[in-house]
């Protein structure tokens, strides 16, 4: 098992955490994104460079990843995909993604995009909070202890 972090517009808090954990438990995290990105030294830690493009990152994702690897992402088109793989994707606020939400999750962005083509102001996500750093936390603190046992 590995985690693959879609980097590009991952906060550097969870990036924080991250690295810890491969540090801690020794396991490989890679962050995939368009543009150079600096880890700390680590053979646990590493970054893979994509060529530039809108879903660049998202295809070399899920060209790699495997049955019970997690990636963490924001973008629900690629949560889908990492699912239909086997992975387990789950976003910086800490929420996993899953069979059931899904679909819901998918429709909900659709039409979201849609008032925005329409010139209506949907607002942005809420700024990323301590609670939300803490809800990823312990997410990912909850999946790693149950693969433990």
């Amino acid at each position: 098992m590995q985690i693959w972090v879609d980097a590009d517009a991952c906060p550097a808090v969870i990036k924080d955490i991250l690295f810890r954990v491969a540090e801690r438990l020794q396991l490989q995290v890679t962050l995939v994104a368009n543009q150079l990105m600096r880890v700390p030294g680590s053979r646990f830690i590493r970054a893979l460079q994509v060529p530039a493009g809108a879903d660049a990152a998202d295809a070399e994702i899920v060209a790699r990843v495997s049955p019970g690897d997690i990636v963490v992402t924001g973008d629900i088109p690629l949560a889908a995909l990492v699912l239909d793989k086997g992975g387990l994707p789950l976003n910086p606020r800490g929420e996993w993604y899953t069979r059931d939400t899904i679909a819901q999750q998918l429709t909900m962005r659709s039409f979201m995009e849609e008032l925005r083509g329409a010139g209506i102001d949907t607002g942005g996500p809420a700024a990323f909070s301590q609670s939300d750093r803490q809800n990823f936390a312990n997410a990912l603190d909850r999946e790693l202890a149950r693969r433990k046992k």
